[in-house]
């Protein structure tokens, strides 16, 4: 069998990080790499030629998600001309409607890998771009410019920090109630709360 190019070894690494990305907010870390690696269509064999551990994989594919998600916040500020306070009143309507909910695999890294970061090792890389990544997004939603436009070290402001938890407490709280109509409300809560902050 013929050596891999190094143009099919980073294609190979691209698709292992973006299945990954999407398993791990659908199914959490616990994904086996044997799983992931069929998922992907490509050999168990093949992820250790690519990645040290698994641990690595989980720092790069949080650092994927982040970072895939500030670019979807920064496509949305300028989709509405730079009018932050109608991207805001996108993204909460868009985030608490019932196909984020039902759509974890493509959805918000922040509410779907809460859990998983939270059993990372302290001061370890995955919680570090986590929490990058929390800062930008309370500082995105951060009412009437109270937090600058986010960035490294981003701060949300008081106002940021309660719409990003209203928001990723109810997404997380209607998904594990779905099938119940209390998820639907839960959501409808959240919404009718933050119209108030508008």
């Amino acid at each position: 069998m013929g050596r891999v190019s190094q143009a099919q070894a980073q294609e190979n690494r691209r698709r292992v990080v973006d299945t990954a990305s999407r398993l791990f907010r659908e199914q959490g870390t616990r994904v086996s790499v044997a799983d992931l690696m069929k998922a992907a269509g490509l050999t168990h064999g093949a992820f250790y030629k690519q990645f040290a551990s698994k641990e690595a994989l989980v720092d790069e594919v949080t650092a994927h998600a982040i970072d895939e998600w500030v670019r979807c916040h920064a496509a949305r500020f300028e989709q509405y001309g730079g009018r932050r306070d109608a991207a805001q009143r996108d993204l909460i309507d868009a985030y608490l409607a019932p196909e984020h909910r039902d759509n974890a695999a493509e959805g918000c890294p922040v509410a779907a890998l809460v859990t998983d970061i939270a059993r990372e090792p302290e001061g370890g890389e995955a919680r570090r771009t986590y929490a990058r990544g929390v800062a930008d997004f309370a500082a995105y939603l951060a009412p009437g410019g109270e937090g600058g436009e986010g960035g490294e070290g981003g701060e949300g402001g008081e106002g940021g920090l309660v719409r990003l938890c209203t928001l990723v407490g109810a997404l997380i709280l209607s998904r594990a109630t779905e099938g119940s109509p209390l998820s639907d409300e839960i959501l409808a809560a959240a919404r009718a709360a933050l119209a108030e902050t508008a």
